[in-house]
């Protein structure tokens, strides 16, 4: 079994790449804190929109899919999951619930993840949720012509149980001495994870629920308001580049975490970005008035739903849907989202193309 040492990190030279990726997420992390005081009301609708975005995108990495009413209605648990499918996107939201609800009282363990495990898989009928594997599993790839290549082989079954506990052990001691940016040792924590594939089935959806509980109980809650699953998903071939670069070596502890751990700090800085175009969207805006004296001043005044929707148009570029900008208007219904793009139709601002669920909408030329 392979050696894990995390303390290496505390005295690794880092390049200005990342090191720029740390001001900058650091930087939107302290304006987080303060939209967080300011803005619940609002930020309350664009958690509930990250945490439907979030169980849709991370399944459907792996391939499990339902339509979007049935995934709407299970995640707010208004229905039962019926397929196999549906039955692991209850669990995953089950698990995000969790995390969402009670990260700072989860202990990073070997017991824990095996916990998430098994509420994970606890509506599917495979019985494994909950045991790390007893068969050697790969990960492969599939080419266009159907056939597959092994692009890694991961810890044996024998090693995976002490290497669990090893990485998490390795994570506690680190960043309890706080000599090294949790930024940086959560993106080795989940490489490693990863590397290991604990679990016959799951692991992806494991590895991406762990980031969220480790960022989280750092401070790092952006994961809430914007779907950071949603991001990988988009951009799941680099994802998967970088972990393929990062694991050369790793058996023999000569790996370098270098490439996923700037994929990761891009996807978090991504998400940071995101959610701070939608609070521009929430409804203020700067005028000028005329005092009785003849001064002029800017005056912070409430914005209407129809400037607000106009605004997250504006920032569109080509085609969008009206569901695109119900999301990035959390401070206004969705009827009124709808009123106000019938409106800019109406005005000849937008062309409509499609009908019902096909429609979508662009701005006149």
């Amino acid at each position: 079994m392979r050696s894990f040492d995390y303390h290496k990190y505390e005295s690794f030279k880092w390049d200005n790449e990342i090191l720029n990726y740390l001001v900058l997420i650091h930087e939107c992390k302290g304006r987080q804190e303060l939209f967080s005081r300011q803005k619940p009301v609002e930020l309350k609708r664009l958690v509930e929109v990250a945490k439907v975005q979030s169980v849709e995108s991370s399944n459907r990495i792996e391939g499990i899919v339902t339509t979007g009413s049935r995934l709407g209605q299970i995640v707010k648990e208004k229905t039962l999951p019926k397929s196999r499918s549906e039955k692991e996107i209850a669990g995953y939201r089950d698990v995000l619930n969790t995390i969402h609800e009670r990260h700072a009282f989860i202990p990073v363990t070997g017991n824990i993840i095996l916990q998430f495990h098994r509420d994970l898989m606890k509506y599917t009928e495979s019985g494994l949720g909950g045991q790390y594997k007893i068969t050697q599993n790969y990960i492969k790839e599939t080419h266009a012509d159907g056939s597959e290549f092994i692009r890694f082989v991961p810890a044996e079954p024998f090693e995976t149980k002490p290497s669990i506990d090893a990485i998490c052990e390795q994570y506690k001691e680190v960043t309890e001495r706080y000599k090294v940016d949790p930024l940086l040792i959560i993106p080795v924590f989940i490489h490693d994870f990863l590397c290991i594939h604990p679990f016959n089935d799951g692991n992806g959806r494991m590895s991406r629920l762990l980031t969220l509980l480790l960022l989280y109980q750092n401070g790092y809650e952006v994961g809430k308001y914007i779907s950071i699953e949603m991001h990988i998903e988009k951009t799941k071939e680099s994802y998967y580049d970088s972990l393929q670069d990062s694991s050369l070596n790793w058996h023999t502890g000569e790996d370098n975490p270098i490439s996923f751990i700037k994929y990761m700090l891009g996807v978090i800085l991504a998400c940071y970005r995101d959610f701070e175009e939608r609070i521009n969207f929430i409804g203020e805006a700067t005028v000028v008035e005329t005092t009785k004296n003849g001064k002029e001043r800017a005056k912070r005044v409430k914005s209407s739903a129809y400037d607000i929707v106009k605004a997250a148009i504006d920032s569109r570029l080509g085609k969008f849907t009206k569901t695109e900008i119900v999301n990035v208007c959390p401070s206004i219904s969705v009827k009124s989202v709808e009123a106000c793009i019938r409106k800019l139709v109406e005005e000849g601002y937008l062309q409509k193309r499609g009908s019902k669920k096909d429609a979508f909408y662009f701005k006149s030329f």
